[in-house]
Parts: C-alpha cells; structure tokens; sequence
C-alpha cells in the first residue's frame, strides 16, 4: 500500500467511527433517554433481560456501552449479577445489527431509476436531509435526527473510503498470505481478538472486516476465526471499566468475557471437529459484506442459544475469577455511579433516589431530636449526631456528582431536575444541622437540670407537633414530587413564625413574674430559634418543588405575590393550621 493509501485508510476509520459514534447518541437523545432506566427496570426474567440488552445494544450501537452500564446497576446494588447476565448476553447479539447497517455502503444500482440507490446518492440525500434538520430547526427532537442522519452519512462515507483504500490489497501477495494463515483458528481468533482490543469496538472491527473483504480474496475459513476473536475482544472495554467497581460489579464485568470466551471455545470446537469430519465445501467460498454480517450475527445468535441455559455456571464462573473478600462499607453515596454521567436520564434517577433517602434521614433527625424534650437519653443523643454526620456526607457526595451532571448536554426536563436538586440539597443539610442544635439544647438541659414550666412545656409541645407536619409534608411533597401537597408548606410556615413570636412574647411576660428563669430563657430562644429555621428551609424546598412546575425559580418574587395576593388555598390551609396549632 502506498502512503496515500494509508492515509485514506485511517481516514476513513476516523470517519466511520466518528458516524457510529454520532448516530449512537443521536438515538439515545431522540429516545429521551429512556432506553437506561427502561433497561434496569425491566430486567425480571432471562428472556426480558435478553431481549432488552439486544435492543438496547442495538439502538446505541454498542455491546461494550450497554454492559459498562449494567455493571454500573450491579455496583450500585439495583441489579444482581445473576440479573445482568442475560442482558450482556442479549448485548453480544444486539451489536451485529451494525453490520447490517455497514452493507448500506455497499449498495449499487444499475442504471436509469435504480440508480438513485447507489451508496453516493442515498449518502448524499441522508445528508442533505440532516444538516437541514440540524441547522435550520428549532425543535430539539428534530436536530437530533438530523444528527441520526448526519451520523449515519459520515459512517457511510468512511466505509466508502476505507473500502477505496484497501480494494487494492487482492493483488497484493503479502495480503493474501496473511489471509491463507488466518484460515489457523487459533491465530484468526488472537488476530480479531488483538484487532477489537485496540479499536475498543466491535463494531468498528466487523467494518473494517466488511471493508476488507471487497478485495475478492477472505474467504469464510479466513473471516471466521477473526469475527470470533472480535467478538471476545469487544470484553476488553468492559473490563477496563470495572477498575475500582466493587466485587459484585468486577464480576458482572469478567462474566462479559467469561460468557464471550466460552461462547466462542465450544462454537468453534464443534464447528472444525464437525468440518474435519464433513469437509465443509463453503470454507473456501469469498465473503461479501452481507455476508459476513449474516455470518457475525449468526455466530453471536449461536452463543446466545448455547449459554442461555447456563446463566448460573456463568455467574459460578465469574465468582471464581473475582473472588469473596471483604466489602468495604457501603457509602451513602452508592448509587451515584460515575458511569452513568454518560447517561443523564440514569444520573438524575439515582439522584432523585438518593436525595429522597436524604430527605427521609433529615426528617428522621428532627424527629428523633424533638423527642429528646419530653424523653432524653444519650442513645438517642448520639443517634441524632450520626445522622448529621451522614447528612453532610450526602451534601457532599450529592453536591459534586451533580456539578459533573451538569457538564453533560441535559434535556430541557432534566436541566430542571437538576436544578431542583441543587436548589433543595442544602436546604436538606441545614435541616439536620438544626436537629444536631435542638438535641444540644435538650442534652444542655438534662444535664444542667433545666425544667421549664408548665406552660412552657405546653407551647413547645404545639411547636413540636407543627414542626412534625411541616416535615411531613414537606418530605412527602419532595419524595412525591407534588407541587399541590407543596402549596401547604408556606401557610405552616407562616403560622409557626407567628408561634414562635408569641412564645417569645409570652417567656418575656413569665420572666417579669418570675415564673422563668434567665438560664431558661436562653435554652427557650435557642430552641424557637432553630424551629424557625427548620420551618424556614421546609419554605424553601417546597417553593423550589412549586416552581419547577413553573421552570422558575425566583424564590423572593413567589413569595411575595404569594403573601401579597392571599389566594384563597393560602388563606384556606392558613386558617386551618392556626386552628389547628394555637395556645390558650
């Protein structure tokens, strides 16, 4: 081959890989990135998990794609090992539907109206198509086709000029050597092996197979071991994506090339004992596009069938490469994959997921705090210091995967999703740093033999119990995401800041009469304080639950038209809490 010729082949594997790659993410979007959360959850049975991984794969356009993020499930404990099997079975079939795709370049017509289907002109018309819908439409979904279209066009194209750059080859002695040698099993599978390995593609190792085969001379004895060795290859990606994953996910990711490898061991055990014996006559036959596209899909199709009774060996398998050890302890963070930023309809679910454990941790901490007053003891005490411990490290974990979100290309529904997020997270941790204050206060009073007195004790307890419906509500609203149960949030919140001011009044009146002592009414102030700001932060998680729905999050500005304007579901949970909490 010529310098030139060398050129134009790496061009076009540039090209061809660039176009799989665009048409893969152009897919995903125009599903609304639905395909992940879909995957995870409809993985019941062998046959579903099958079925899906296939179609999955086959949508974005890579086996290696679908199986890191099922690891991902695996590691962060929504998937078992024994779930995520079929579907990377499902997934090493679904990938040889890109070779299908490939024989589109490979179209010729003959003349007069057939001729509209040669591979230049349907290039030419799918990209046309697609740079108009890219660049000359507002509406996203439509741009995403486009990119589909645009996709599918550079991919056409680079298979065009690696097919240009090689037809030269069937001349070429030292070509047709290489390829009398592949007909050694061994070495056609180490061969395609090594070859997915460096492209980290399957896919892409199949074109470039298909590519290569319009020189005239691969013959199905050469093909075969090579698409064999791709397909054992393609786990190389998989693997390397499990470095650092716990024990359950390194698992799910060695039984990728557990499954490939045995796969391919007894397929080609029984194909050459069974060839020895027959002599089959198509060794010699020259392979074509399409036919090395039914070929791969057949092979996979069979190390489908072959392993599909056998999920429990595979999984056996894999537990014996990865061995038991010691867990490490699992962070509140476990969901938050790093793998699936990749895949921001995945990242907002486990986001969602944990922010609602956080919000039901929080309210636990006020709970277990606020019952301190009435029922102190250190077991408790300390209880209420780990979960604001546990608090802080949900802010924390939450806080920095969502800036990495965020760097993603998110969707308009998701950018909103994620800004609640933000907008209510830190909200969340005041909260519990609040219940750490509030058990402090208790503890400073049973330790210090503070008693308040009876009417003291009255009002802290209707305190309390507003403090527990502001909660309640507030958590279940989130939890929900409810902006309607979210509308009676404000009312309570405006009912306890007057609470809090009438106690205050009231403390001052039982400091005159001396029915209250100075070192009371410090404990008294703190502990009004803190309410107040847990209702405070209740305010501001519900205003951010109501003005999602709104796609607005000016926080000021609702609250004044709210309080302004009194609109008649304000004024109707507003009378109904003062009815509810108020002293004598």
């Amino acid at each position: 081959m010529t310098v030139s010729e060398i050129a134009s082949l790496f061009t076009g594997v540039a090209l061809f890989l660039f176009g799989m790659s665009l048409m893969g993410d152009g897919l995903k979007r125009v599903s609304g990135n639905k395909l992940e959360p879909i995957l995870f959850r409809l993985t019941g049975t062998p046959i579903r998990g099958m079925i899906l991984g296939a179609g999955v794969t086959a949508v974005i356009q890579s086996s290696s794609a679908t199986s890191v993020m099922v690891v991902g499930f695996v590691n962060s404990k929504m998937m078992k090992v024994k779930q995520a099997i079929p579907v990377i079975l499902g997934a090493i079939l679904g990938t040889s539907i890109t070779g299908w795709v490939i024989c589109l370049s490979y179209v010729d017509g003959a003349k007069g109206i057939s001729s509209i289907f040669t591979t230049a002109t349907l290039t030419g018309i799918i990209a046309v198509t697609g740079i108009i819908l890219r660049m000359f439409n507002k509406n996203q979904h439509r741009r995403y086709i486009g990119d589909i279209m645009l996709g599918f066009a550079v991919l056409m194209v680079g298979m065009s000029t690696m097919s240009g750059a090689v037809s030269g080859l069937g001349n070429q002695e030292w070509f047709t050597g290489m390829l009398t040698s592949m007909t050694n099993p061994f070495l056609g599978i180490l061969t395609g092996l090594l070859f997915s390995t460096l492209l980290q593609s399957a896919s892409a190792a199949v074109g470039i197979v298909q590519a290569l085969s319009i020189t005239g001379v691969m013959t199905f004895g050469s093909s075969l071991p090579l698409l064999m060795g791709i397909c054992i290859g393609a786990s190389v990606p998989v693997l390397l994506s499990a470095l650092g994953a716990t024990r359950d996910g390194r698992r799910t990711a060695v039984s990728y090339l557990v499954a490939t490898f045995i796969g391919v061991m007894v397929f080609a055990s029984i194909f050459y004992v069974a060839e020895s014996i027959f002599s089959f006559p198509f060794m010699d036959k020259i392979m074509t596009p399409m036919w090395l596209a039914l070929i791969n899909t057949i092979l996979r199709f069979t190390i489908l069938c072959l392993l599909a009774p056998f999920i429990d060996v595979l999984e056996a398998a894999a537990s014996i490469i990865v061995p038991e050890k010691p867990e490490e302890k699992d962070t509140t963070a476990v969901r938050l994959e790093e793998r699936f930023l990749a895949h921001p309809a995945l990242a907002i679910e486990q986001i969602r997921l944990t922010i609602c454990e956080m919000a039901t941790k929080t309210e636990e901490s006020i709970l277990t705090s606020i019952g301190l007053l009435n029922h102190y003891n250190d077991s408790a005490f300390s209880h209420v210091l780990d979960l604001e411990t546990v608090g802080d490290r949900y802010e924390d974990a939450l806080g920095s995967y969502l800036v990495k979100l965020t760097g993603q290309e998110l969707t308009e529904s998701q950018g909103r999703s994620a800004s609640l997020y933000l907008h209510t997270l830190s909200d969340f941790e005041r909260i519990s740093d609040h219940a750490r204050n509030l058990a402090q206060n208790f503890q400073e009073c049973h330790q210090k033999q503070i008693h308040f007195s009876e009417e003291a004790m009255s009002e802290l307890n209707v305190m309390i119990q507003a403090i527990r419906e502001i909660l309640r509500v507030t958590t279940e609203a989130f939890v929900k995401s409810d902006p309607e149960l979210a509308k009676k949030v404000e009312p309570l919140e405006e009912v306890i800041d007057e609470l809090c001011d009438k106690m205050k009044s009231r403390h001052v009146e039982r400091l005159q009469r001396g029915s209250c002592t100075i070192s009371q009414g410090f404990v008294f102030n703190d502990l009004l304080t803190n309410f107040e700001r847990v209702s405070d932060h209740c305010s501001n998680i519900a205003v951010a639950i109501i003005e999602l729905e709104a796609d607005d999050f000016d926080t000021h500005e609702y609250l004044g038209n709210l309080k302004e304007k009194q609109t008649a579901d304000y004024q109707h949970y507003y009378e109904d809490y003062s009815k509810e909490f108020f002293f004598e």
